[in-house]
């Protein structure tokens, strides 16, 4: 088999990838470890706990003992299905700040400032605001995306706003416009009650062209001749065959697969490579290395009133939900519950905002697992730019066994001092008067928790991973010894190779990286095509004009 374009990853990227060099008249071929999203599990909201949590969905990695966290193992899921990891996130919408990608560019990624990358966030997006005001110049209308906001019914949504607004906080009524700082609406990759994953948006599409054509099968390593990529070595049904690539190999396989693949192929640190026997075809030392992630914690209160969506937690609610949603895909099935968000400052003489809330009307694990105490709410808060990193490597030379994972995690000093600022910052915010009427007592860490040592305790035993691994093959400048892609994604030192996907990432953007992912794989499309990129958009966004004196 043989096609134009040979991509490793029907994930975010690569469904966008394919989308768009097919929608260009190139031959495409997605290859895919993982099988179909269909079913209720995937395409239902609220059922969001579910695939993540499901080894047929998720690649089930988990990450080495964390040095910093008392030698817990966290897990990493990543998508093991049409879809990627879109298929089974929380399907929260962050582009990230504009200084994200302005301090990506300052890192050598030139091309890549929030001017240059806006046009792709227009052209990815079909926007909807529900009627609730946002920054319709800065959004896009027409793109596959579809991006909507839930409902924000449960009274406890503007319970979190109004309370973000007594403590003296910003509000924003569009956080991926001109002013990503305060308290507002959370967006959702939630369209017609179906989650809207790359698959529905890009891939579907895609796959009706005949140009474009997607196989199930394990990538053992990218076929590298005369120093340039000519196809893929996988294994399917049983069987090794290389899958042909005319142009160009691209690797959208995760920030976890895509260095894993790399090194597989022999691009990598040498040392490390020759440790399992594999010849060094290029010799990069940044593969795997630059490692980041978010951490977050859940602040969670006991309920006073009945209104918490504890009341739907029992068989006979769960299945009226999710008959409604099966049959009309309305009511609470056909949201992610996450509809309130805020994005603040950790304290004055940080520019932008440094930590992300997502706030959700019940207590209950990410995994849907352990509930607490009856009726109660919770804010997820962690800090957005960790300086902590670490790095994914190979545990063996066979394609079959899962990499080294560690983050590093709280390997800063900063690090524990964010997540102190964090809950110190989120408990003030619930003692407003917004919330007089709703808090009985604090479930967790518990009101007795108070001394840094309490506080740094609470959170080595219970800090969790947002799921936001990136940048395991940074893009920069090609004499930066660390960096393992060019700007238009070229892997530095092989002939008709890329890297398009979260691993690129020079440093993690704020909020959740579906978005940014996406994008990637957007303009990356433009790069292979050789098409100029489009128009900058010089925009300034909103900065709180007393950053320098003041947190709020």
């Amino acid at each position: 088999m043989r096609a134009d374009y040979v991509i490793v990853g029907a994930g975010s990227a690569g469904c966008a990838l394919a989308y768009r060099l097919s929608e260009a008249g190139a031959s495409v071929l997605v290859i895919e470890h993982g099988g179909t999203d269909a079913g209720p599990f995937i395409q239902m909201p609220a059922a969001l706990s579910y695939p993540m949590n499901m080894e047929i969905y998720d690649w089930g990695f988990k990450t080495l003992p964390e040095p910093h966290l008392g030698g817990r193992r966290l897990a990493c899921p990543r998508g093991k299905v049409i879809g990627g990891s879109s298929s089974i996130n929380g399907m929260v919408y962050v582009r990230g700040h504009a200084r994200d990608y302005d301090h990506w560019a300052g890192q050598g990624a030139q091309g890549w400032a929030y001017a240059d990358v806006l046009p792709y966030f227009k052209r990815m997006e079909h926007w909807h605001s529900g009627g609730h005001g946002g920054d319709a110049a800065w959004r896009g209308r027409d793109g596959p995306l579809h991006v909507t906001r839930g409902p924000r019914r449960n009274p406890l949504y503007h319970a979190f706003v109004q309370a973000g607004a007594q403590a003296g906080y910003q509000l924003t009524d569009d956080y991926n416009g001109e002013k990503q700082e305060g308290f507002g609406p959370m967006e959702q990759t939630v369209w017609r009650g179906r989650r809207w994953s790359a698959a529905n948006a890009y891939l579907r599409p895609a796959l009706k062209r005949s140009n474009c054509d997607l196989i199930r099968a394990l990538a053992r390593r990218v076929v590298i001749e005369g120093g340039r990529a000519v196809g893929v070595e996988v294994e399917r049904g049983g069987r090794i065959e290389v899958i042909r690539a005319r142009r160009e190999v691209i690797l959208a396989a995760s920030s976890i697969n895509s260095p894993k693949l790399l090194m597989l192929s022999g691009i990598g640190p040498a040392a490390h490579l020759a440790e399992h026997g594999i010849d060094v075809v290029a010799d990069r030392a940044g593969v795997g290395q630059n490692l980041q992630d978010h951490l977050e914690l859940y602040i969670q209160y006991a309920s006073k009133q009945p209104i918490t969506l504890y009341r739907y937690w029992n068989l006979f609610s769960k299945a009226l939900i999710g008959a409604q949603w099966l049959f009309t895909k309305t009511g609470l099935g056909a949201s992610n519950q996450f509809e309130s968000a805020a994005f603040i400052r950790s304290q004055a003489g940080v520019e932008y905002p440094d930590i992300q809330y997502h706030f959700l009307p019940m207590a209950v694990r990410y995994d849907g697992r352990a509930v607490a105490e009856g009726h109660g709410f919770q804010a997820h808060v962690g800090p957005m730019r960790s300086r902590s990193r670490g790095a994914v490597t190979l545990a063996s030379a066979d394609p079959k066994v899962a990499p080294g994972i560690l983050f590093n995690y709280m390997s800063r000093d900063q690090d524990w001092q964010d997540f102190r600022t964090c809950i110190r910052l989120t408990r003030e915010i619930f003692a407003q008067d917004a919330f007089k009427p709703h808090i009985k007592h604090e479930i967790q860490p518990g009101a007795d928790v108070q001394s840094d040592d309490e506080l740094d305790s609470f959170v080595r035993d219970h800090v969790e991973s947002a799921f936001h691994p990136c940048g395991t093959c940074k893009m920069g400048a090609a004499d930066d010894p660390m960096a393992v892609v060019d700007p238009e994604g070229r892997v530095i030192g092989v002939a008709a190779l890329r890297v398009a996907d979260s691993s690129v990432f020079p440093r993690i953007t704020n909020g959740n990286l579906n978005a940014p992912s996406i994008m990637v794989g957007e303009k990356m499309a433009d790069h292979i095509l050789g098409h100029a990129p489009l128009a900058a958009e010089a925009v300034d966004p909103w900065i709180n004009p007393d950053w320098q004196i003041s947190q709020r």
